[in-house]
């Protein structure tokens, strides 16, 4: 099924979420509201992106569920260093026969992981969520499937219900629990690619929102510089945002701290403010 109109939202923790809300809110501020796609795919914070504009709240309205103290979700304090996660998947990268392999590596040390309980994990998904039923529109919520290191995407047909869609694509490895949905466990489709931006193959228009941006720290076979060259020179017009430095700076060191929610998300928005980059760049 073709779809005419693409938004990719990518990876990029608590953080992550708040910029590319804000971001969304303030595109919509200049007029140029991109929440109209046909299909949209979501990516770890992505994935929760995705399904909180899925769920028919206003932008507005989920911008305040960032900014305002009283409105925001419960979240779990947590370190995540980019760096050491990226030269942990390095080594399993480097030890495997394949990425599917490094996949599989990594699947299983997220498996042995001393995490949370699922369940409390989940309760903050709930919390993230405005609506917990699927949205009649279409969204796509990618994760891996740890035993395997099979590409998944959730989608309303699936039988996973959102929550644990959503759980299972922001299970990052060694910090949250894999999710259980029929039986198998599955963990962050950011290791796979941060942005999963082939997956809007096939689409005339796409736009790209990619919290870590070109230059990912995470290794993966479907690099987001290389995705949107092969994108566009299969006719797809590509828009690609990145975090501009000042929304750089407000992601911090550590991009799951909750702390991070409001100078992300109000950068985000001044950001989104200045319209949509050419398609070109």
């Amino acid at each position: 099924m073709l779809e005419e109109h693409a938004l990719v939202l990518g990876g990029g923790g608590v953080a992550g979420i708040a910029w590319m809300t804000g971001l969304l809110a303030g595109l919509a501020d200049a007029g140029q509201d991109v929440t109209g796609a046909d299909l949209m795919i979501g990516t770890s914070a992505g994935s929760a992106v995705a399904a909180q504009v899925g769920s028919g709240l206003s932008l507005d309205a989920l911008f305040a569920r960032q900014v305002d103290p009283a409105l925001q979700a419960r979240e779990l304090p947590a370190q995540l260093d980019l760096d050491k996660v990226a030269a942990d998947w390095a080594e399993f990268v480097a030890g495997a026969t394949s990425f599917e392999e490094a996949l599989r590596l990594v699947g299983a040390y997220a498996l042995a992981a001393d995490t949370v309980p699922e369940a409390e994990r989940r309760a903050v998904i709930e919390s993230r969520l405005p609506s917990h039923e699927w949205p009649s529109r279409r969204i796509m919520l990618v994760a891996v499937e740890a035993e395997t290191g099979e590409t998944v995407e959730f989608d309303s047909e699936s039988g996973a219900s959102l929550v644990d869609a959503v759980a299972a694509s922001c299970a990052v490895p060694g910090v949250w629990p894999p999710v259980t949905i029929g039986g198998r466990r599955y963990i962050d489709g950011g290791f796979r690619s941060s942005d999963n931006a082939d997956l809007a193959g096939g689409s005339e228009r796409i736009v790209v929102i990619s919290p870590l941006g070109f230059d990912s720290p995470i290794q993966s076979p479907v690099p987001l510089r290389d995705v949107i060259a092969d994108l566009r020179a299969r006719g797809s017009e590509v828009t690609v945002l990145v975090p501009d430095q000042a929304s750089a700076a407000a992601f911090g060191a550590n991009a799951l701290d909750p702390g991070t929610r409001v100078p992300a998300a109000e950068a985000g928005r001044a950001q989104g403010r200045a319209g949509l980059p050419d398609p070109a760049s």
